[in-house]
């Protein structure tokens, strides 16, 4: 039997500014490094090819340099072929596979690698292209692939308004997974977004479309486009804005991103970081735009609440633009002490679909499931579901 050529790709830096409250990796590397960031984008292509792992005899790999996707896919066992090579110093020789997951050095690869490595990839009659990152590296490869060949993302950016990602990681195993074990996948076109980054580091979300590529049309496993855009029921933000307050005690207050936190902030008259992390006590701010090892620090041996909403069109409480919210964050808070806020609009918008948590950690991801009692109003609560992120069956 013919093996089922996987393109493999990982942009090394994606999501690197995330846990640093950077908001994007663009242009801020060394600034993210400098601030203790760590590359996370292996971890996330390791997830999604631990699925197919059995299918190791059916699959060959085909992939560039080092550590954009060579170096994992031979630590995973993988029959691999580079195509292939960029100018990615640890690539060459010396790379400890079995330290893969530790990597901290300062490897630096440049959009012009990661469209020189598509290019590459292009010419090798792929079956699918999988490549690990954000919307900026979306972006690159639609640049190159355009609808040419079908395309897959794993998620590992800061940004992911693209349609073109799995839910998680593993969810983009799992559909590769399908597609080895036979079963009928069909395509569809999906939106290619980005934003200005710049301008999202100063509250703005500038969001625009940039084309489409081919993805594999299986909705339990790959993600809707955000929808964009603030709520617009005053009324209805107030109401949950007064019961969350009500609660308030002497805890900590972690105040997630987004525009229905946001109009808590409002009604208590603080300042807010409306795409970051803030932190309150007694009703006062005591810490802005917080990373996630300040909130670590902040919060260690103290009784603190999380406060976050979802994103609107994908159902995604944490994994989206709120990666200082850690695992080692949510262990230390523990599930009880997460309160999810939302309009009753924008559950309904999901159709059925249940909230999702993709923290980077799949064990963490697993025990976050269950029903919460989600605020919708003044005293107005919904049972919503929060499933398995990867959708076990």
């Amino acid at each position: 039997m013919k093996p089922f050529r996987l393109g493999l790709l990982i942009n090394p830096l994606a999501g690197l500014g995330g846990s640093v409250g950077l908001k994007g990796s663009d242009g801020v590397v060394e600034e993210a490094l400098a601030k203790g960031a760590e590359p996370k984008a292996h971890l996330r292509m390791q997830q999604a090819l631990e699925v197919v792992a059995a299918y190791k005899d059916r699959i060959e790999i085909v992939t560039s340099s080092g550590n954009m996707g060579e170096n994992l896919a031979v630590k995973l066992g993988f029959n691999t072929q580079v195509v292939h090579h960029c100018g990615d110093k640890q690539n060459q020789s010396g790379t400890d596979l079995s330290e893969l997951n530790n990597i901290t050095q300062r490897v630096f690869t440049t959009q012009q690698d990661t469209r020189d490595a598509v290019k590459a990839l292009l010419d090798q009659s792929l079956d699918l292209l999988l490549f690990a990152g954000g919307d900026g590296t979306a972006r690159d490869v639609y640049s190159i692939v355009d609808d040419a060949i079908p395309v897959l993302g794993v998620p590992a950016g800061v940004k992911i308004h693209s349609g073109v990602y799995g839910i998680t990681p593993k969810a983009s195993g799992l559909v590769i997974k399908m597609l080895l074990d036979g079963e009928l996948v069909s395509l569809m076109t999906a939106d290619v977004m980005d934003i200005d980054e710049t301008a999202f580091r100063q509250g703005t979300v500038k969001a625009k479309r940039f084309g489409e590529m081919l993805v594999p049309a299986e909705p339990r496993y790959v993600q809707a486009v955000k929808m964009g855009g603030k709520e617009t029921d005053e009324l209805v933000l107030a109401d949950i804005a007064a019961d969350v307050i009500e609660s308030m005690e002497d805890e900590i207050f972690i105040m997630g991103s987004g525009s229905t936190v946001a109009a808590i902030m409002d009604d208590l008259y603080l300042d807010n970081t409306l795409l970051g992390v803030d932190v309150i006590q007694d009703k006062q701010l005591i810490a802005t735009d917080v990373t996630a090892q300040e909130l670590l620090q902040i919060t260690n041996g103290k009784p603190t609440k999380l406060v976050i909403t979802l994103i609107g069109g994908q159902g995604h409480v944490l994994g989206r633009g709120n990666q200082q919210l850690s695992p080692a964050l949510i262990k230390q808070l523990g599930k009880d002490n997460i309160l999810i806020v939302a309009t009753k609009t924008k559950l309904k918008a999901l159709e059925g679909r249940p909230l999702i948590v993709d923290s980077g950690d799949p064990e963490l991801d697993v025990a976050l499931t269950g029903y919460y009692k989600v605020v919708t109003g003044y005293h107005d609560y919904v049972m919503y579901q929060v499933a398995n992120p990867d959708l076990v069956e």
